[in-house]
């Protein structure tokens, strides 16, 4: 457990300060390549529900085997080469740079007046429809991507990492690489990809509730609202969400700031309407995405903490 907490440590660092170096293979691609390649063998005639558990179990199973081979051979040789390696893995693992760069890139065209460009990055990172958004469209669409992925793409693999190591993180980063790529619901995946988005769903559970509640006591109010009102909105608000668990986090970061998130939202042409997360006391404009990325990473910092705190109880107590 020391060891997961020092590499845990040092991989938040790592990925807080550098991130994921430009044009190195990132294991992800790895993992996204294989479920390209095992979608098109399996995912055809009948029993697909069936077939999507047997992808799950192949993706998952051979993603864990082998980081944790990789940092069973490293601890092996040298108990501080073990954390290297395993706080590299992690490092790899996480996203706070990056999310960080991807909220960036829309919003320096969006204050720069570049509403055209501001557009295109954001359908970089987004899958809904955005030629047409407007300005205060494309900060929520930024502000919702920063809030959901605070907990998919740092709090809930950080969380699975110290349970279980850099094999727990990559474990769930192969499960939610399934969840983006298969889990559909339309006639091609609505089946296939059953598994894999109960199984994510199943994952994120805790991390992100554990990370709503960190934005709500732990990050800046800006909406001058009680903390007792804020909580009770938190808490109705987040279950109007379509995913279980993303609500959760998008609430959270919508009562702190004093927005109202979710609304319409086109898909290929297809409208969705989302339910609304917050109230509207302050309009959502360019700055909110800045305080989007403070609130991701004061509680990131938050969550290390809170998970330094626990482990080192455990050691304690065991």
């Amino acid at each position: 457990m020391l060891a997961h907490i020092l590499a845990c440590t040092i991989g938040v660092a790592l990925d807080r300060l550098i991130g994921d170096p430009p044009n190195m293979p990132h294991p992800v691609r790895w993992i996204g390549t294989l479920i390209a390649k095992l979608t098109e063998r399996l995912n055809k005639g009948n029993n697909r529900k069936l077939k999507g558990l047997f992808l799950v179990i192949i993706v998952v199973g051979l993603t864990t085997a082998m980081s944790f081979a990789v940092t069973y051979i490293a601890y092996s040789i040298d108990i501080f080469l073990g954390i290297l390696v395993e706080s590299v893995l992690i490092a790899v693992g996480l996203a706070q740079k990056s999310l960080k760069e991807a909220a960036l890139d829309v919003y320096n065209p969006l204050v720069a007046g570049d509403l055209q460009e501001a557009r295109v990055k954001l359908s970089w990172i987004v899958g809904r429809d955005t030629d047409h958004l407007t300005v205060p469209e494309v900060t929520r669409g930024v502000v919702e991507t920063v809030s959901e992925n605070t907990s998919d793409g740092v709090t809930a693999p950080l969380f699975w990492a110290f349970l279980f190591g850099g094999a727990g993180l990559w474990m769930y980063k192969a499960v939610n690489t399934l969840d983006s790529m298969v889990a559909y619901k339309n006639e091609r995946f609505a089946d296939f990809g059953y598994v894999a988005a109960h199984v994510d769903d199943v994952l994120n559970y805790v991390p992100s509730r554990m990370t709503g509640l960190l934005l709500m006591i732990g990050t800046r109010n800006d909406s001058g609202k009680s903390f007792t009102y804020r909580i009770k909105g938190w808490l109705r608000d987040a279950k109007k969400h379509p995913s279980p668990n993303s609500g959760w986090l998008e609430a959270a970061t919508a009562y702190q700031l004093g927005i109202q998130l979710g609304g319409v939202n086109s898909y290929k042409g297809i409208v969705s309407n989302r339910a609304k997360m917050g109230e509207r006391l302050i309009e959502l404009a360019p700055q909110h995405i800045k305080r989007s990325i403070e609130q991701m990473q004061s509680v990131t910092v938050l969550f290390w903490l809170l998970m330094v705190i626990l482990g080192g109880i455990y050691v304690v107590i065991t």
